[in-house]
């Protein structure tokens, strides 16, 4: 640390321990109780797997691999008990491929692997013997035969390796390789981005001033994956600003761990918001009478709120609105969220305008893995937000837009490049710093980053108009028969789109509407659903010029996931992916198989 300050990441918790010491600096359910560790139980843990990492042999720089289907403590004591052994970290996501598995774990020569259960115990048993430099995988969880992190643990007992430990520990620098963080990738391999302490550390740092929790009495609980770098920067955030982070058990029980531990900061990707508006309105659509009318004149005012305010008449209604509607938004949210931090993909601007309305504090912001990751994020208050753009620079990051619309980024938080690929890491790094995005962006306001579309993902139709398919795509998810739709037409006379419903919405309207509804297979091919998802994309296709207004639209049988191959783990879709798989759907919409 310089001064108070943490440089390296496993300098955080001995800040907290210094500043702010906890008795639940972390919490993971286990069978209905909460097991927490207190910050010094954090610090002794994490030394304890330092000395086991040093007992096994392993050397500064050796790269130790974790994969868990939840988030839970024991990750963090492996984060933190790695760096300070001087090692580096590879967080895989859960879901991907063995094949995936075997490629990062030979690239990145990877010696140790940590899992959190039996299933991906086996997965990466399968591929052990093809990974030349893996000597052993551990699991969290008792698994049968297999071995445990507790038997980890025990071999680093005592003091013997204690001064060891320490010794590396002075050692590491804030420029040296921290974790290796593997990009899921829309196309191709996926690639080992290098993230420095520094990367992170600055960035956890630069961020902490627009976070409204900072009060004695808080409390962030964690869902997204971990072993995503948006979600790992916040905790170590959270861990300077004295914040205990509870771990919701799954993503099936995210509602019910908010109503139990009343968390006052979370984040949530796009979709995640979207589906608990989804949610929302579905129960006020089986309202009736007076308490349908209300529910839903909330909703038609929430949607036309302003940050900066609007008449004298439309607070009073809103005030009216939040006593009577919008107050249990904020029971279900546990009562005392003071922000949302909303990140991974574009959020619609309608969604944060309700929101804001309701009271509930939403905030966008912009980054990824590369810059470790936030470039800008929305503020709490109106000087530093705007609805529609990603919010304000944090401090020390610079952004300038190329001619061509891209954003380019330097800063401390900038990747050291891509793991073993020089030529990739020339192709988006230049000499003097400046990271190229891939994203199309401006500033409004002068100084408020608003994201367009992505370089890669434009496209041309045959009359040579361009066409920005996330913006239109994102618009378009304010339909709520729309869980996913990706916008096509490169070289065609016009856009069109392939529509994934969202089946659970739809199964709700077919019940109130009188349609059999037998299977989503089925129902995709009934003409008045079609009909009904088309009103829509006719409606909204005002937002766009002529020229991009999709005018064809073709339904999807079944839920685009991961493990589908249509989205990445963090829910961005593949866009090559989903063609190829939907090519008898762009077939029926132009005549002619993509590619001609």
């Amino acid at each position: 640390m310089k001064g108070d300050t943490p440089t390296r990441l496993f300098d955080f918790p001995r800040y907290q321990l210094k500043t702010k010491p906890l008795p639940d600096s972390l919490a993971t359910k286990v069978n209905g109780t909460w097991k927490k560790i207190s910050t010094q139980e954090y610090i002794n843990e994490s030394e304890r797997f330092g000395r086991a990492l040093i007992a096994c042999g392993l050397q500064p720089g050796d790269k130790v691999a974790v994969a868990s289907t939840n988030n839970r403590w024991e990750w963090n004591v492996l984060d933190i008990g790695t760096l300070q052994a001087g090692c580096v970290d590879v967080p895989v996501y859960p879901t991907i491929s063995e094949d995936d598995y075997e490629y990062i774990f030979n690239d990145a020569g990877v010696k140790l692997v940590f899992v959190s259960d039996e299933a991906l115990y086996e997965k990466v048993v399968h591929i052990k013997n093809k990974v030349e430099a893996l000597t052993e995988v551990y699991t969290f969880d008792e698994v049968p035969n297999a071995p445990n992190w507790n038997d980890f643990l025990k071999l680093g007992d005592g003091d013997e390796h204690q001064g060891e430990l320490e010794k590396r520990m002075d050692a590491v620098k804030e420029t040296d390789l921290a974790t290796l963080i593997y990009t899921s990738g829309t196309t191709g391999r996926p690639k080992g981005v290098m993230l420095s302490h520094k990367n992170v550390a600055s960035n956890s740092l630069d961020s902490f001033g627009r976070i409204p929790t900072k009060g004695d009495n808080e409390l962030a609980l964690s869902f997204l994956p971990l072993c995503h770098v948006y979600e790992r920067m916040l905790v170590y955030l959270y861990c300077y600003a004295g914040v205990p982070i509870y771990y919701a058990e799954s993503m099936e029980t995210i509602g019910d761990n908010i109503r139990e531990v009343h968390p006052t900061i979370f984040t949530a990707v796009p979709r995640l918001l979207e589906k608990i508006y989804d949610k929302i309105v579905a129960k006020g659509s089986e309202l009736t009478g007076i308490k349908k009318r209300l529910f839903f004149w909330a909703l038609e005012l929430g949607e036309e709120y302003e940050l900066e305010g609007k008449s004298g008449w439309y607070n009073f209604q809103l005030k009216i609105a939040r006593k009577l509607i919008f107050s249990k938004w904020m029971e279900a949210l546990g009562g005392r969220v003071k922000a949302i931090a909303s990140g991974s993909a574009a959020l619609n601007p309608r969604l944060i305008r309700i929101f804001s309305a309701a009271g509930v504090n939403i905030q966008e912001g912009y980054g990824l893995t590369e810059t470790s990751p936030v470039i800008s994020v929305n503020g709490p208050n109106t000087d530093l937000k705007r609805i529609g753009s990603v919010g304000k620079l944090i401090p020390n990051v610079e952004v300038k837009i190329a001619e061509d619309g891209e954003i380019l980024c330097k800063g401390p938080n900038v990747m050291m490049g891509y793991y073993n690929k020089p030529e990739a890491t020339a192709e988006v790094l230049t000499a003097d710093g400046w990271f190229h995005t891939g994203d199309i962006g401006e500033f409004i306001e002068g100084d408020f980053l608003k994201i367009t579309d992505r370089k890669k993902e434009m496209f041309k139709t045959s009359g040579g108009k361009y066409i920005a398919p996330q913006l239109m795509e994102t618009r378009f998810k304010e339909s709520h028969f729309i869980e996913q739709i990706m916008v096509i037409g490169e070289g065609e006379k016009h856009p069109a789109a392939i529509v994934q419903p969202d089946f659970e919405f739809l199964k709700s309207y077919c019940e109130r509407k009188n349609i059999d509804y037998s299977s989503d297979h089925d129902i995709v091919q009934n003409e008045r659903i079609q009909e009904r998802i088309m009103q829509d994309i006719h409606e909204l296709n005002a937002n766009f010029g002529k020229w991009e207004q999709v005018k064809k639209i073709e339904l999807s049988d079944h839920q685009w996931s991961v493990d589908s191959g249509e989205l990445t783990p963090t829910m961005k879709l593949k866009r090559r992916i989903v063609q190829s798989l939907h090519q008898d759907h762009y077939e029926r919409i132009y005549g002619h198989k993509p590619g001609r």
